[in-house]
């Protein structure tokens, strides 16, 4: 039952009377876990006042209190009398300063440690008392406006948990996305040249736009153990409506590069440190704050030619905290280095990691034909909707593949049967010993190539052609269990022998509290 506690002008709604009278303890008593998508939708408070006539051309405060914990503050604003010319803008104040001042061109503002709605300064969240700042440049004298604000406490930075007013997706509906999921700007080591020529640090918005004119649907920006990138995405974010902005950092340590997307929240990279002693922590680390985690440019060359950029751990890692490896990075094609065969020896010792690709980009304003420009590699994610819980919860459960080509229309795609089973990429199947297993392999807009096919990583010839000879084709397969446990992959290559496209494994009898062993 909702709570309404009665102040001079205002309604405060609380979702218990408990978390209105005592809102520091029931945020402490929360354990500052993620909450359901269900209960992200409802906002912690809302306020409901009225703006009168006599109060025109003043500044109202309307007082709330965050509690302790808070990482991000997000409120929506909506008031009646538009229709008689009443004009009602908008602010935030923290107990020490001005957060925001928009005016009255946004009705929604959000607050983080590293990001804000623009007119808003990022930074820590203090606890205490805070009010909505109001501006009423106009209200006529025999007019009422009423006015509500709703009010979301977020405890981390994990996009999963923001409320769902920050969650909105730009695209409804399942379907392949094709977007980049590492690439560098002027946050870290990203260049392109200025005005005058000279090679500079390079904005944010350069690397935006050349994914939109790629024709992607997401992108992750992933600078060196940076957060600053956050506040720029934020602005730019509203503006390009049809790419998707993840965020992301590469944790630059010097036993490897490890990408961390879908959360803004800090995580410390000095591997070797008494507060990060080895790889296993730094991950676990990265795991309760909920990030995606993803190995680098694993076969890359280490020391003095790429400080660390070789996956190098000094003491064993526990892969199951790892979630993806990428497989094909367009920073290591360029020199021949093919990341592809680390991937397979480890889906060999029954690590179910997905291969994901990555253009490693540091100069967007290239020419979208070359290798390493943004989008080149494409990973294509099969996912619910276009936002970033959905993209990387497509990664996880490995509903992708990799266009090396970073083509707009290129699929691949693989469907396994076994009783009254289906599995897809990144699935699992169980098939007892003599049991059935029937596969198609689907590919579009690849004609001139052809199909490989690929068990527990060494190729098996097709009985018939394997020539792609039209721009959507299936290829049929029929496997026989033996009860053990492998994985089958699919590719096409073109007439070069090239890879075009890469996808991921369909895994037989697999036992997934049991990853990571040796056959």
């Amino acid at each position: 039952m909702t709570r309404r506690l009665f102040w001079p002008g205002t309604t405060i709604v609380c979702a218990t009377l408990f978390s209105c009278l005592f809102p520091f303890a029931a945020a402490a008593g929360s354990g500052q876990q993620t909450p359901p998508a269900a209960q992200a939708s409802a906002p912690d408070l809302v306020l409901e006042g009225v703006v009168l006539g006599s109060q025109n051309q003043t500044y109202l405060q309307v007082p709330f209190s965050v509690p302790s914990g808070t990482e991000r503050v997000t409120l929506t604003f909506t008031y009646t009398g538009k229709e008689q010319h009443t004009a009602l803008d908008l602010g935030l104040l923290d107990p020490a300063e001005l957060r925001c001042w928009s005016g009255g061109n946004k009705s929604l503002l959000t607050v983080g440690l590293f990001d804000a709605t623009p007119s808003c300064l990022p930074g820590p969240i203090p606890q205490g008392s805070w009010n909505v700042l109001i501006g009423v440049p106009n209200i006529r004298p025999n007019v009422q406006s009423h006015y509500t604000v709703h009010v979301y406490f977020s405890s981390g930075g994990a996009v999963a948990s923001e409320p769902a007013v920050l969650l909105v997706p730009l695209s409804a509906g399942p379907a392949w996305y094709r977007g980049d999921l590492h690439m560098h700007t002027a946050q870290s080591d990203g260049q392109c040249p200025s005005q005058t020529g000279k090679m500079v640090p390079c904005p944010v918005y350069f690397t935006v736009d050349a994914a939109a004119r790629r024709g992607l649907d997401f992108i992750a920006i992933t600078d060196h153990n940076a957060t600053s990138q956050y506040d720029a995405m934020r602005e730019l974010q509203p503006y390009f409506d049809k790419v998707l902005l993840i965020p992301g950092r590469e944790i630059t340590t010097f036993e490897g590069h490890i990408n961390f997307l879908g959360t803004t929240d800090f995580i410390d990279f000095r591997l070797g440190s008494k507060q990060v002693p080895d790889m296993n922590t730094l991950l676990r680390n990265a795991d309760r704050l909920g990030g995606l985690t993803s190995i680098n440019h694993p076969s890359a060359p280490s020391g003095e030619v790429c400080m660390g950029c070789g996956w190098t751990p000094a003491s064993e890692v526990d892969m199951h905290l790892l979630t993806a490896v990428e497989a094909v990075n367009g920073g290591s094609e360029q020199y021949g280095i093919s990341d592809i065969p680390f991937w397979n020896n480890e889906l060999d010792k029954g690590c179910r990691l997905t291969g994901i690709g990555g253009s490693d980009n540091h100069r967007a304003v290239q020419p979208l034909d070359q290798i390493g420009s943004i989008g080149s590699p494409t990973t294509v994610v099969y996912a619910t909707e276009l936002s970033t819980p959905a993209i990387l919860a497509g990664i996880r459960v490995g509903h992708s593949f990799v266009d090396l080509a970073g083509t707009r229309n290129r699929l691949l795609e693989v469907t396994a049967r076994a009783g009254d089973q289906v599995a897809h990429m990144g699935d699992l199947l169980k098939a007892s010993k003599g049991e059935a297993v029937d596969f198609d392999l689907h590919v579009t807009a690849a004609a001139g190539g052809k199909v490989r096919w690929l068990e527990d990583g060494q190729e098996v010839a097709f009985t018939t052609s394997a020539n792609v000879s039209s721009d959507d084709q299936t290829f049929p397969r029929s496997w026989v269990s033996d009860g053990q446990r492998h994985w089958f992959r699919a590719e096409a290559v073109g007439s070069d022998g090239k890879l075009w496209l890469l996808g991921n494994p369909v895994y037989v009898n697999w036992d997934i509290s049991n990853q990571c062993t040796e056959r």
